[in-house]
């Protein structure tokens, strides 16, 4: 301050001097400004406003506005001042030790240019298209005037060279989000996420920033053919947690368990005596177990299946064969349902005896009558 007060007493000023500048006028290519202690105005040309390109003076400054200004040229009556340069050598100085720190900055979108955007940090700098997001960006258009965090990842001061990524800040930030959820995540939460992504074998499903897999195998308790028949991609799911890897970072998810079970009610769904349509899904030797509904088979006894004696099930049923079976009996805490096959057919349908009436009475003939005629027909021979 001293050194500053003996230059302004002297009037001694010359190039390379620091001084602060008073803006009187500001016209489109330059800025007038005055100087406490000297004798004459300086000029600072747009060119040496900002580090960045200005259309108009006006852009960057104001009247009354008070600047750090470099001398570059002393002229008659006249200095030649920059804004740019000044702000640029302490610019450098604190990016370095951000740099060095790994410090996140926050900044604004200056200009969209071919290739990416530009900042200003005192110093020009400048973010390739491929470090500005971690997904592909069609348009930067709506990124000027937007504020960001960015990290220094190259600078190059005798090049006057900075380069800067949002894509990095966004990266650690998820990095760090990832693990602080899969720290709260646990085998059997039920939580609510959405499908980003479906594949052959099942559906991701994020999270809030970590995905976990829905296999096929639990998208229902319906046999499923392809995840799209369940499942669409956007759409919100409730899923259980089966299971969490947290060092392979994988997650075990399940839409089927938050569903209502295939037993749930099943003695109201499956009353007894209800008639109901199924599949034979397998053949044993004590019978054959019919699925009614997805999720659920019941067992037709083998003296349940026919009114005549079988020795099989195979004498009788198919695997893959629809029959109509008849409820006998349904526990929903045992899962167990029993089913027949012989209560919905006619027992006479295919008799296995015919019953012969006798000759009336009313005839006026009688058994020992026609008996006796014929032995008497014996005799008399």
């Amino acid at each position: 301050m001293s050194e500053e007060m003996n230059m302004m007493e002297n009037r001694d000023f010359q190039v390379g001097d620091r001084v602060t500048g008073t803006v009187v006028k500001v016209e489109d290519k330059a800025v007038t400004v005055t100087i406490d202690g000297a004798p004459f105005d300086g000029v600072v040309p747009i060119s040496e406003l900002s580090s960045l390109h200005i259309e108009k003076a006006s852009d960057s400054v104001q009247e009354g506005d008070q600047l750090e200004l470099l001398i570059t040229k002393v002229e008659d009556e006249n200095f030649v001042l920059s804004k740019r340069k000044v702000d640029a050598e302490q610019a450098w100085t604190d990016l370095e030790a951000k740099f060095e720190s790994g410090e996140i900055i926050e900044a604004e979108v200056k200009d969209v240019v071919k290739g990416g955007l530009v900042v200003d940090l005192g110093v020009r700098g400048f973010v390739p298209a491929s470090l500005v997001e971690d997904y592909f960006v069609e348009s930067f258009d709506d990124y000027k005037g937007r504020t960001l965090t960015f990290k220094i990842v190259e600078m190059e001061k005798e090049n006057n060279r900075l380069i800067l990524s949002h894509r990095a800040v966004v990266e650690t930030e998820k990095e760090a989000h990832k693990t602080e959820v899969l720290e709260n995540i646990h085998a059997g939460d039920v939580l609510t996420g959405k499908v980003q992504r479906i594949a052959s074998f099942g559906a991701f499903v994020d999270l809030g920033g970590v995905d976990g897999l829905v296999h096929i195998s639990q998208l229902s308790y319906e046999h499923v053919e392809k995840v799209s028949d369940v499942v669409k991609e956007g759409q919100e799911v409730r899923v259980k947690v089966l299971s969490v890897d947290r060092d392979a970072e994988r997650i075990s998810l399940s839409i089927k368990e938050t569903l209502p079970g295939p037993w749930d009610n099943i003695e109201e769904r499956m009353p007894k005596g209800s008639v109901r349509r199924g599949t034979v899904k397998r053949l044993v030797s004590y019978g054959a177990f019919v699925e009614v509904l997805p999720g659920v088979e019941g067992l037709v006894h083998i003296s349940q299946i026919a009114h005549k004696h079988i020795g099989t099930p195979q004498e009788v049923l198919t695997e893959g064969q629809e029959v109509e079976v008849k409820v006998l009996d349904a526990n929903e805490q045992d899962k167990r349902l029993s089913l027949s096959i012989k209560e919905l057919q006619d027992r006479n349908a295919e008799p296995d005896n015919q019953d012969y009436e006798m000759p009336e009475e009313s005839s006026g003939f009688s058994i020992s009558d026609v008996i006796g005629d014929k032995l008497k027909g014996f005799r008399s021979e």
